[in-house]
């Protein structure tokens, strides 16, 4: 008897009947219950007990200028960073002497956000582009010379908020890449541009781990999603917890499957303003790896995220199987985005529910969809079907 399903699509629900015997299981962890905490107090306890390190104040003095590297597209961004700032002020460390960095093109809504007590907070945008605003840091040991975000390099103390995701430009890279090679100048940044893969591993990763070294005693606060726009927990310590933050993670959100499926359907919950274009192309991807080659891949999203450079070219092109030639010599910022889309739409049909227009969603290679009765039909005439909630967010392999 057809079972009944709730897909959580962006912030609705899609119902949907699948029969047992065409249902693929995902094989998870089993994970305790999450803390029903609110994000900001899970990045204080976070810091009052780091991974192998004691409360990060104590690290601290008052006169510190400290500098956040941050990435604003966490969920809660600005209850996160409060979390943050809290701490740093039992330490002494006012508002004023802290200033918050974020990568170009990045949303700025959080500034609004964050409490009236820390108005004080610099807020800064990283420009690659300009040297008056990088400093030497010094030589690696490949003798390459290496020029940082001069805020950052001027510094006493640094930390960095950020999340973890699969990522699809550095395969396992390290939350050290929001130092290095995020807030480096314009050349190295476009050198470290990717995408690889784990049979293609980035080669930059060494290097990155070495000039956050050089750096001082970065210290890490990573945020782990849970589903939607959620924070399960944080992890906070030196460079050492970052493989803690890679393990909980994968803990969270790798998977296994016995076969591959005839239809893989692939939703992206949440608030559609924090959704990208390399959002869907994650899912997207994640999708292939487990359907069926011919099969047909379901991305469920209500986001219209803006369509960068890259996409704009796709749109240009006759079908996926065309050589992706002026893509890669360019390499423009959502490149490795678009090398996913495109490695989707060579392995399998696909169908797309999103906020696009129609005519947007065909030319990116894929069949608008737009109700749940339209999925059910696809449903009904495969032969199997799997279900990755939050693909975005997920790895979910071949057992």
């Amino acid at each position: 008897m057809p079972q009944p399903v709730e897909l959580r699509v962006g912030l609705q629900t899609w119902a949907v009947t699948v029969p047992p015997e065409k249902t693929l299981a995902l094989q998870r962890a089993e994970l305790p219950t999450a803390p029903a905490e609110s994000p900001r107090d899970l990045v204080r306890g976070a810091l009052e007990a780091p991974f192998g390190f004691e409360p990060l104040r104590r690290a601290l003095v008052p006169d510190d200028r400290v500098v956040i590297v941050f990435d604003p597209n966490l969920p809660h961004p600005a209850e996160l960073l409060a979390g943050v700032l809290d701490h740093l002020g039992t330490a002494g460390i006012t508002p004023a002497t802290v200033t918050v960095i974020t990568q170009p093109e990045t949303r700025r809504d959080w500034i609004e956000a964050l409490p009236p007590e820390f108005a004080a907070v610099t807020a800064q945008t990283h420009d690659p582009t300009d040297r008056a605003k990088l400093a030497y840091l010094g030589s690696t040991q490949s003798e390459r010379r290496i020029y940082l975000n001069r805020t950052l390099v001027e510094s006493d103390f640094v930390i960095v908020l950020t999340g973890r995701r699969f990522d699809p430009v550095r395969f396992y890279a390290g939350a050290q890449v929001a130092i290095y090679p995020d807030l480096a100048d314009e050349a190295l940044r476009a050198e470290n541009a990717g995408p690889y893969t784990s049979a293609d591993p980035w080669p930059g990763r060494e290097e990155s781990i070495e000039v956050a070294w050089m750096l001082g005693m970065p210290f890490l606060v990573q945020a782990i999603e849970d589903e939607g726009d959620t924070v399960r927990e944080v992890v906070a310590g030196l460079l050492g917890s970052e493989e803690e933050g890679r393990r909980r993670q994968d803990a969270r959100w790798k998977a296994k499957v016995p076969e591959k499926a005839t239809v893989v359907i692939a939703t992206v919950s949440g608030a559609a303003d924090r959704v990208t274009f390399a959002d869907l192309a994650r899912a997207a991807a994640c999708a292939a790896r487990v359907v069926e080659e011919g099969g047909r891949i379901v991305l469920l999203s209500d986001a219209p995220p803006q369509l960068g450079a890259g996409a704009q070219m796709l749109r240009t092109l006759d079908g996926p199987r065309t050589p992706l030639r002026r893509l890669e010599r360019e390499k423009p910022a959502d490149w490795a985005a678009c090398k996913q889309w495109v490695f989707a739409a060579r392995t399998a049909s696909m169908f797309v529910a999103s906020g696009y227009p129609d005519d947007v969603v065909e030319e990116l290679f894929a069949t608008p969809l737009h109700t749940p009765a339209e999925l059910q039909r696809l449903m009904d005439s495969a032969g199997s079907v799997l279900i990755i909630p939050d693909a975005h967010k997920s790895k979910v392999t071949v057992e």
